[in-house]
């Protein structure tokens, strides 16, 4: 299958809230958000902006790099947020619960390299990159599943 892609640019934190609320709006259970880029980039900014829209009532949205799984009640459905940087191997992933949740909730995954062959082939990936200006970055989304083609259609809109 053909990979697809579409870019965004977001000159602020606040553009790249705004970008992740729109695509929470258009997540569902079973949707998968692999997020990539470097240290720094905006993966956790991005990911918290995404939860905190899809929750009835805010709370803290921490990193989950200790804890390595946070879990939240969103509006329709459960939502996981992972960062696998410290996992080692993809049995870890398992014993995490991590690929049922892929099936049956919003998953947003940082790291996503280490989940090797249990990377769903439905995921809609993102790398987040900076640029020049200290708070400019560029989202770049992939994907090969034909669904998110049209979900991802006028997201990087003002």
């Amino acid at each position: 299958m053909n990979a697809t892609s579409l870019t965004c640019h977001a000159s602020d934190p606040e553009m790249t809230c705004a970008i992740a609320q729109r695509l929470g709006a258009r997540l569902g259970a079973g949707d998968v958000i692999l997020l990539s880029g470097s240290v720094g980039a905006g993966k956790t900014h991005f990911a918290r902006s995404l939860i905190l829209s899809l929750l009835d009532v805010p709370e803290d949205v921490p990193s989950p790099t200790y804890t390595l799984v946070q879990t939240y009640p969103g509006k329709s459905t459960e939502i996981w947020h992972a960062d696998l940087y410290r996992l080692t191997s993809p049995s870890e992933i398992i014993e995490l619960g991590l690929t049922e949740a892929m099936d049956q909730a919003i998953c947003l995954i940082e790291w996503p390299d280490r989940l090797g062959d249990l990377t769903p082939a439905t995921a809609l990936h993102l790398t987040l990159s900076a640029l020049d200006a200290p708070q400019e970055r560029q989202l770049q989304f992939t994907w090969s599943d034909p669904r998110w083609a049209g979900r991802l259609e006028g997201l990087c809109d003002d």
